[in-house]
């Protein structure tokens, strides 16, 4: 967001300036990890600022994440007597819709602020605020009924900091467990002329959608936050920031896997009856079934649809044969890996093939690395007339089958 402020004199612009809005953008990217095919998630690659840069392990323990925005809250007036000084965060979850921009697919993301914190900066030495010169631990520990500021009012409890402090400063971190004020209550034989917070720090946790069920793109979205007295971030009766609004700006990076591989030499297929062509000849019956199992390796984390090509007047019947011997007909018969959902919500799907149409959706419900499946190439009993005692020759025809991940 832009605001713009123009002054006009009476035939003149007398000045224009322009203040941007605190931005923070937070990214995240699903790319499937064969070495863990079951974790099926985004990985946040937002980098950390503010208070999970400086304790990673904690956050890393609590699954949240967090960024420092340079807003400043300033007081308005000094604060005496028995005045309040906290804040109030949007702790409740939030959604937000992300858009792929190609596919204009859409889902939800949720956020919730799950601690705030910052520094404070007092107008004069905390020792000095409380009658003593040079003790500004004791300063910092004596202006609040209750004691330090890594120690916070209810609901609020303390983040991992511990006495950060200087003279005029001192900073800290709560957790937010509830959409509630946590204020400490300055002691009232003290008063202080100015306060303010320089920065804030934001700890933030997400909900994300299932990467499996997206289409690969980008997906952006964005969230506003307003901030000061009456917003969604408030930091105490007459605290001022100067800028009143925060946007978070998502990009969802989804990038799939969908890959086929035949075995060596996998693309050439001879059919033959079960049991080779000298039982045929030995014993002259006609064979059942002519046919070849063909096995493939799939590697997949996303939807995906299949499609056979091949010479066919149409139907799941595709021509084999030439002029001299003669011609026939075969199928092509496709059972996926386990972990590969068809039409029909099936697992491990399997049904003949049509030629030239598309068949789907499929979907792992997991990521699969290179797992098998399976062709089969018949000729089913009805199309074996070409079969004659003392023929010789060879019966060519092609297929070929179309994996697509554009759904």
């Amino acid at each position: 967001m832009k605001r713009t402020t123009a002054w006009l004199g009476l035939l003149m612009l007398l000045a224009l300036s322009s203040a941007e809005a605190a931005n923070q953008e937070i990214r995240a990217l699903f790319q499937p990890d064969p070495s863990q095919p079951n974790k099926n998630s985004f990985v946040n690659k937002t980098p950390n600022s503010g208070y999970c840069a400086t304790y990673p392990a904690e956050c890393a323990a609590g699954n949240r994440y967090s960024f420092r925005i340079p807003v400043r809250f300033d007081s308005t007036r000094a604060i005496s007597g028995d005045q309040q000084v906290g804040f109030k965060a949007p702790a409740n979850w939030r959604t937000l819709t992300v858009t792929n921009q190609q596919t204009r697919e859409s889902e939800t993301v949720e956020v919730r602020i799950s601690g705030i914190g910052s520094q404070y900066v007092l107008s004069e030495p905390a020792g000095y605020l409380i009658g003593s010169p040079g003790y500004d631990f004791e300063g910092h520990t004596r202006l609040w009924t209750s004691g330090r500021w890594e120690y916070p009012g209810s609901p609020c409890n303390p983040g991992p900091s511990r006495g950060d402090y200087t003279p005029t400063t001192y900073r800290f971190f709560w957790n937010t467990p509830l959409g509630a004020w946590c204020q400490k209550r300055l002691d009232p034989r003290y008063r202080i002329s100015a306060m303010s917070f320089n920065t804030v720090d934001f700890a933030y946790e997400l909900r994300m959608p299932n990467p499996l069920a997206m289409s690969s793109g980008l997906y952006t979205g964005a969230l506003t936050y307003t901030l000061g007295p009456g917003g969604d971030f408030e930091m105490g009766p007459g605290m001022e920031p100067n800028d009143g609004s925060l946007t978070l700006n998502f990009v969802l990076d989804v990038q799939h896997t969908l890959k086929v591989e035949l075995p060596p030499g996998g693309s050439k297929i001879a059919l033959e009856p079960k049991g080779g062509w000298q039982q045929w000849i030995g014993s002259g019956r006609r064979p059942t079934e002519i046919f070849r199992d063909q096995p493939f390796f799939l590697s997949s984390s996303s939807r995906f649809k299949v499609m056979l090509q091949c010479s066919s007047l149409g139907g799941s019947d595709c021509n084999i044969g030439n002029n001299q011997v003669g011609y026939s007909m075969f199928q092509v018969r496709l059972t996926m890996p386990p972990g590969i959902v068809g039409p029909g919500n099936h697992d491990g799907w399997s049904s003949t093939l049509i030629h030239n149409l598309w068949i789907g959706p499929f979907e792992p419900s997991r990521y699969i690395d290179r797992k098998q499946g399976m062709l089969r190439f018949l000729i089913s009993p009805r199309y074996m007339d070409f079969l004659r005692p003392g023929m010789n020759g060879t019966l060519t025809g092609n297929a070929t089958i179309i994996f697509d991940s554009e759904v």
